[in-house]
């Protein structure tokens, strides 16, 4: 019989910084400290330990354990608050895949949807979308905020240390307005999931660092002078009475170097 008050398996009650506490003999377990009687190394957190692990002084059950002190709670209750919003982001994206995307060529069906790294930005929450056709640099609404009248495809220039990103408006049906900066698209570069989400975290990381701006800069002078070129080549093909209508290059923004690479947005990029 349980109380109130035991772990019983609540892994997402507890940080990795709990300190767990035996109901039976009030021994402690600190992950800072492992558990040298079974090999368990330090800062090995409590969820982490072995099934069959039990209590070292009275062999009382993992699951039985109660939290004596948990430093990493606050932290753990904003990362519970955060994915909440992010599910929602997911979901609308999962359904966006099955309904339009699953049989489009430019899809990598090695991937999945996923959001990487959201955390407070300000009054926004900022993280990357990861998706089978596309990877984003997304902000969303933070509590009291409300995007529900922005105007999908306007587009809006946002500052970080490293330089500065053009975001496009849209809105979805979960997750109401949002604002996303395209990263990669199409993703056939990355075979596994893991290789998307590590350069997504590391987008994460570069984005706030002073040292990527000079790189995004000259990214932007590319991208110019590309669109310029570009510009050139419709101009004249209008001339020619040859050009198609709303033939403008779209615009990408580049993290750093390695991290990302300008092309054309793919068809259906609208979606994300």
């Amino acid at each position: 019989m349980s109380f109130e008050g035991s772990y019983l398996g609540a892994n997402d009650r507890i940080s990795d910084q709990a300190i767990m506490e035996c109901k039976i003999c009030w021994t402690p377990y600190d992950p800072a400290e492992g558990d040298d009687t079974r090999q368990v190394e330090p800062g090995t957190p409590f969820h982490a330990l072995p099934e069959d692990w039990s209590c070292p002084n009275c062999s009382g059950p993992k699951e039985q354990f109660m939290v004596l002190e948990d430093p990493g709670a606050a932290d753990l209750l904003e990362a519970t608050r955060i994915r909440a919003v992010t599910d929602r982001l997911v979901v609308d994206f999962r359904e966006v895949y099955n309904a339009k995307m699953r049989d489009v060529p430019i899809v990598n069906k090695a991937l999945q949807v996923e959001a990487i790294d959201f955390q407070k930005h300000g009054d926004c929450l900022l993280g990357v979308l990861v998706s089978p056709w596309f990877m984003n640099l997304v902000l969303l609404p933070d509590a009291g905020q409300e995007w529900s009248g922005l105007t999908a495809g306007e587009k809006e220039v946002i500052s970080f240390p490293s330089g500065d990103y053009e975001f496009i408006h849209n809105s979805r049906e979960l997750t109401g307005g949002y604002k996303a900066c395209s990263l990669f698209s199409p993703m056939h570069e990355f075979t596994r999931q893991k290789d998307a989400t590590d350069v997504a975290r590391a987008v994460m990381v570069a984005l706030f660092q002073e040292e990527h701006r000079a790189e995004t800069d000259r990214a932007a002078e590319i991208r110019a002078s590309r669109e310029a070129e570009l510009a050139a080549a419709e101009e004249a093909a209008q001339e020619a009475e040859e050009a198609a209508p709303d033939a403008s290059p779209s615009r990408r923004a580049v993290i750093t170097g390695g991290l990302s690479q300008d092309v054309q947005d793919a068809p259906e990029q609208g979606a994300a």
